[in-house]
């Protein structure tokens, strides 16, 4: 990732609203990127297609921005921060708009690459810039602005969808992201300052960071959770809808929505061994009892949000670890980070539609129940390593 230097803020409210406009700008793509979540019944259906496919839209997003998180710090190392992020936006918005227009899935699909191109880019560049646009003492809680837009819009962002395409149809949300993408545009050109890298992220900066052991083991942990969760939660539409009808979908993933920025303050507030190891717990156990306990109404409320609570700090915590274990490169790890986060969303959507697709949907929850698992192995035995 870039290091970018600029001048100090001219005031306070400035900087803060530029901060403001970087977290409703990462909201907005990280909540195009998990969109199909909350569409995915509709959007098969209208579509042709089955569910397991739809959900293979996922796929194609996280594998493009896992690519894109690394590649275009490199490509578009001396080009303006400001001008980059508007053109990424730009791109999301005819993006969004192509796939609320498409008339086939294939269609859909070219959409779905070009958002991935603009989430990883938006998500890395906004985290680095995220200490460059505030005064010095602000750098800490600007940073943890970011990061919960993060997580908010993973967890606020597809109950949104849902809601609208029960109202309007799904096309509509996606026009929705479309609308506010170009509105955020505006935004950025108006409060972000002028960015001018200071220098480009080298290769050799990454290779350098992955070298260190505890960066290692934090994108072992990335790719065991964040697969684990999407494998089940990409399809959590069809998994709830026999027992809560199509009518409260909406409203079930308002709780988890709800519940994840609550767990996102309460874990990030962790140390983030301590953070994974809540985080971890929870989706082991909540999967672990989804078959039993989530074939009624209230059970399934119950379930989803532990789940939101235990998910919800997952990006604040796994970017703490990054930095935790990396302090004097935090760009080159966050960019490590990203990818392995974008490419497990790939790898967790499309392994729980194959699953679905040939085991029925009520067996995807096997898979964060094992992953989760896993990671709390990997905790432990990082824990005694470390002495």
């Amino acid at each position: 990732m870039t290091t970018i230097c600029v001048d100090q803020p001219a005031t306070d409210t400035r900087a803060w609203a530029a901060s403001v406009t970087m977290a409703a700008t990462v909201f907005t793509v990280v909540t195009a990127e998990m969109l199909p979540v909350g569409l995915l019944t509709p959007l098969s259906d209208t579509l042709h297609i089955t569910e397991g496919t739809a959900g293979l839209s996922l796929t194609v997003t996280g594998i493009v921005s896992a690519v894109a998180s690394p590649v275009l710090p490199l490509l578009l190392g001396k080009l303006d921060r400001r001008t980059v992020l508007s053109a990424l936006m730009v791109l999301l918005a005819v993006a969004a708009f192509i796939a609320a227009t498409a008339p086939v899935y294939p269609v859909f699909l070219a959409a779905r690459v070009l958002m991935g191109i603009s989430i990883g880019g938006v998500w890395l560049f906004t985290v680095s810039l995220a200490r460059r646009v505030v005064p010095e003492h602000a750098a800490g809680p600007a940073t943890s602005l970011i990061f919960s837009g993060i997580g908010i819009a993973s967890v606020l962002g597809i109950p949104a969808g849902a809601y609208v395409g029960e109202l309007v149809g799904w096309r509509w949300a996606f026009a929705g992201v479309g609308l506010l993408a170009l509105g955020l545009t505006v935004a950025l050109s108006i409060f972000l300052p002028t960015l001018p890298p200071e220098r480009a992220v080298r290769l050799a900066d990454v290779r350098e960071v992955l070298k260190l052991r505890q960066v290692r083991v934090g994108l072992v942990l990335v790719a065991l959770i964040v697969t684990g969760h999407f494998a089940a939660y990409t399809y959590v539409r069809p998994l709830l809808e026999p027992h809560a009808g199509a009518a409260l979908i909406g409203t079930l993933l308002l709780a988890y929505g709800v519940a994840g920025v609550i767990g996102n303050f309460l874990t990030g507030a962790l140390r983030p061994t301590r953070a994974l190891t809540v985080i971890a717990g929870g989706i082991a156990l909540t999967a672990l009892a989804m078959p039993v306990l989530g074939t009624t109404l209230a059970g399934s409320l119950v379930l989803l949000v532990i789940w939101g609570l235990a998910y919800g700090g997952t990006s604040v915590s796994t970017q703490a670890w990054g930095h935790a274990a990396a302090p004097s490169a935090p760009e080159s790890s966050s960019a490590v980070l990203v990818g392995i986060y974008n490419g497990s969303i790939a790898l967790g959507a499309f392994t729980g539609g194959q699953i679905a697709d040939h085991l029925g949907t009520t067996t995807v929850t096997w898979i964060p129940a094992v992953l989760a698992t896993a990671a709390l192995v990997v905790l432990l035995a990082n824990r005694r390593q470390r002495g």
